[in-house]
C-alpha cells in the first residue's frame, strides 16, 4: 500500500520499540509519514533500535500514564494520526504483577485518549486492543459482537482498554478505531517465553524447544507485517468515513493451530529433530481462540498479506539473522 494520505502526515505511534511497533514505523516511514515515537526503555535489541529506524524519527522519551506530557507532545508536533501499541503483553508479567499492566494497558489508553479529546488537531486515533479482551467464550469463531469478557489480568487489561476506547468515539465523538488481532508473531519479538521467537532460539542452539503449556492451546497466529498494514488501513478509512468511530474490527487469517502444531511446523522448516519440552506450567490463558474477519473483509475490503508458511519463513529468517549477528558481535 501506497498512498498519498501519509505523505508528510505527523504520526504519533506509542509502543515503538515492541513487536508491531517497529515494522508499523518502518512501514510508516515508507509511506512518507512524519513520525514522533513515545518511548519509555531503551531496548537496543529492538528491531527499532538496531536497523537505525529510532535515528529517522523523533523520539519523546516518557510514559504512556504521563496524559501532561501526551498533551504537549500532540500540541507541539501538530499531530494528525495517533497508534496507539503501548501496553504490557505478556500474560505470565500480568498474572505476576497485575496492578503494573492495569496502569500501563487501561491507564495508559485514557491518558491518550483524554489527550487526544483536548488536542484541536488530532484526526485519527488507532487503538490497538487484542483477541483476548473477548475471554474465553464458547462460540467460536469470536466476531465484534461476542461480549468482551476477560477474566484473568492481562484480558481484563485489553477487555477494559477496549471499552475505554469504544466510549471516548460514542460519547465524545472521538475520531478512534480499535483493532482486535490474533497472536502476533515475526521479526523483532524479543519475549522469549513466546513460543515463536522462543523455539527458533532453541533451535538455533540446539536445545528442545519449551512448552509452557500442555501443547493443546488453539491460537489464532497473524503476522506482524499484516498486523501493521492493517492499522493503516483502518486509520485510511477511518479518514474517509466516520461513521466507523468507536468501532472494533478484528484483524486474522482465520486459523485455528495448536501450540504443538506451530512448534512442529518451525522444527520442521528449520530441518531439526530436537524433542519438545512439553511442561504443562502455564495457567490463566484461554485454551480455544480464533477470529472471525468477515466485517473488516466486507466494510474494508480487507485481506491478509501473508499466510502462515510465509509468515514463519520470514520470521525464521530474521532470527537467523538476529542471532548470526549476535555471535559475530561477541
Amino acid at each position: 500500500m501506497r498512498s498519498s494520505f501519509w505523505l508528510d502526515r505527523p504520526t504519533l505511534v506509542t509502543g515503538a520499540t515492541g513487536l508491531v511497533g517497529g515494522w508499523l514505523v518502518r512501514r510508516l516511514l515508507q509511506a512518507g509519514a512524519e513520525v514522533v515515537c513515545l518511548v519509555r526503555d531503551w531496548v537496543p535489541q529492538s528491531e527499532m533500535v538496531r536497523t537505525q529506524l529510532l535515528e529517522r524519527v523523533k523520539v519523546v522519551r516518557g510514559d504512556i500514564r504521563d496524559q501532561a506530557l501526551l498533551e504537549r507532545i500532540l500540541g507541539e508536533y501538530e499531530l494528525d494520526t495517533v497508534m496507539h501499541l503501548a501496553a504490557q503483553t505478556i500474560v505470565g508479567v500480568a498474572n505476576r504483577n497485575p496492578v503494573a499492566t492495569f496502569e500501563t494497558n487501561i491507564a495508559g489508553t485514557w491518558s491518550l485518549l483524554e489527550a487526544c479529546r483536548r488536542s484541536p488537531t488530532v484526526k485519527q486515533i488507532v487503538v490497538a486492543s487484542s483477541d483476548k479482551a473477548y475471554g474465553d467464550q464458547e462460540t467460536l469463531p469470536y466476531d465484534e459482537q461476542t461480549p468482551l469478557a476477560g477474566q484473568h489480568p492481562y484480558d481484563v487489561s485489553k477487555s477494559c482498554a477496549d471499552l475505554i476506547a469504544h466510549t471516548y468515539g460514542k460519547t465524545y465523538g472521538l475520531p478512534v478505531v480499535i483493532t482486535r488481532c490474533g497472536n502476533f508473531y515475526g521479526g523483532g519479538d524479543l519475549n522469549w517465553n513466546r513460543i515463536v521467537p522462543g523455539t527458533i532460539r532453541s533451535i538455533l542452539r540446539g536445545q528442545a524447544p519449551v512448552i509452557r503449556s500442555d501443547g493443546s492451546f488453539i491460537r489464532d497466529y497473524f503476522y506482524v507485517e499484516d498486523g501493521a498494514a492493517a492499522y493503516m488501513l483502518l486509520a485510511e478509512q477511518l479518514a474517509q468515513r466516520p461513521d466507523l468511530r468507536g468501532q472494533a474490527f478484528n484483524f486474522s487469517n482465520e486459523i485455528q493451530v495448536t501450540v504443538l502444531a506451530l512448534a512442529q511446523h518451525i522444527l520442521t522448516s528449520m530441518h531439526s529433530a530436537l524433542p519438545l519440552d512439553v511442561r504443562n506450567e502455564a495457567s490463566n490463558e484461554i485454551r480455544h481462540q480464533y477470529l472471525s474477519a468477515a466485517k473488516a473483509r466486507r466494510l474494508l475490503g480487507w485481506s491478509p498479506l501473508f499466510n502462515l508458511d510465509v509468515g514463519l519463513e520470514k520470521t525464521i529468517a530474521w532470527y537467523t539473522d538476529f542471532f548470526t549477528q549476535q555471535t559475530e558481535a561477541r
